[in-house]
């Protein structure tokens, strides 16, 4: 095939008239992305190239990672331009998808929290330390990130954890960290700083509701283990 961008493909299977017509629901991932990318290269149709861009991520969502962005570029006749595209698009819908979870939702049970913090810590692929800020009600009023380690290990301090909830208002506080393994049982360091937490909330009156670790769709809550 030698027609390189939309204008070239029959009206009927135009993915970006497809998008307007049927809405971006109706539409493949491959054709998603051919709305994104607009053009092909001399071998190969937008459709075709986007079709191989989707081959190459396996699951599209891997693509966030830093070691899938590399492998962006060496797909031929994407280049630096398109590449961006694509991620700011990615980007952008996880921002989206965290903010409808954030926007005053309840948190009560570990269920709940391990689904608000899924989506930001399961592909992470270092260690990230989160605290979730709740009120009086037990709504999220924010999420903030206290630190970001190694892959083995992330420093976490109980008055960084408490200075946001005193910041903020908070009435409790839940937090999570994740493990780049993809594994939850918690390590010794994980439960001595799960008894500091909990012993500062106390005289702070601040509980911590619960320490959540977030694995590759799995979690492991210390509640619900009998530390907290």
């Amino acid at each position: 095939m030698t027609n390189f961008s939309f204008k070239a493909l029959p009206p009927e299977v135009r993915p970006q008239e497809r998008l307007l017509n049927a809405g971006p629901e109706a539409l493949s991932i491959p054709e998603l992305l051919a709305v994104i990318l607009r053009t092909g290269t001399k071998q190969k149709s937008v459709l075709d190239l986007a079709g191989e861009l989707a081959g190459n991520s396996n699951k599209l969502r891997e693509l966030t990672k830093p070691e899938y962005r590399d492998e962006l570029l060496k797909v031929h006749g994407l280049g630096p331009a398109k590449a961006a595209m694509i991620l700011a698009a990615l980007e952008l819908g996880k921002r989206i998808s965290w903010t409808r979870l954030e926007e005053r939702q309840h948190v009560t049970t570990a269920r709940e929290g391990a689904e608000l913090l899924m989506p930001r810590l399961r592909f992470a692929n270092t260690e990230h330390f989160l605290v979730v800020l709740l009120d009086t009600k037990s709504k999220v009023i924010s999420i903030q990130k206290i630190s970001q380690g190694s892959v083995n290990a992330s420093l976490v301090h109980t008055r960084e954890v408490f200075s946001q909830a005193v910041l903020y208002h908070a009435s409790a506080i839940l937090v999570g960290h994740n493990h780049p393994s993809g594994e939850v049982s918690p390590s010794k360091d994980d439960k001595e700083l799960t008894a500091n937490l909990a012993e500062a909330g106390k005289i702070l009156g601040i509980p911590v509701l619960d320490h959540l670790i977030i694995g590759d769709g799995i979690f492991y809550s210390f509640k619900q283990h009998g530390y907290l």
